[in-house]
C-alpha cells in the first residue's frame, strides 16, 4: 500500500519534469545550482564547525552545549 503511494508520487513528478519546456528546465537548473551554492559552498567557507575547533572531546562539546542552553539571559 505505501509502496503504491510512493510510486504514484514518483510518477507524478517524473511526468511533470519530463514534460517541461526547455526554458523551464533551464530555470530549474539555475535554481538547483543556486541552492547547491547556498548550502554547500557557503557553509564550508562562512560557517566552520565551531565545536570541533574549540573542543577536543565529545564530553567537552556536550558540556559546552548544555551550559549554553541552560544559561539564563541577564
Amino acid at each position: 500500500m505505501k509502496l503504491l503511494i510512493f510510486r504514484k508520487i514518483y510518477n507524478f513528478y517524473y511526468d511533470g519534469f519530463r514534460n517541461l519546456s526547455i526554458t523551464s528546465r533551464k530555470l530549474w537548473l539555475i535554481i538547483f545550482v543556486k541552492l547547491f551554492i547556498m548550502f554547500a559552498i557557503l557553509k564550508l567557507f562562512f560557517f566552520p564547525d565551531f565545536l570541533k575547533t574549540k573542543f577536543k572531546t565529545n564530553s567537552e562539546r556536550s558540556n559546552y552545549v548544555i551550559e549554553q542552553l541552560t544559561q539564563t539571559k541577564r
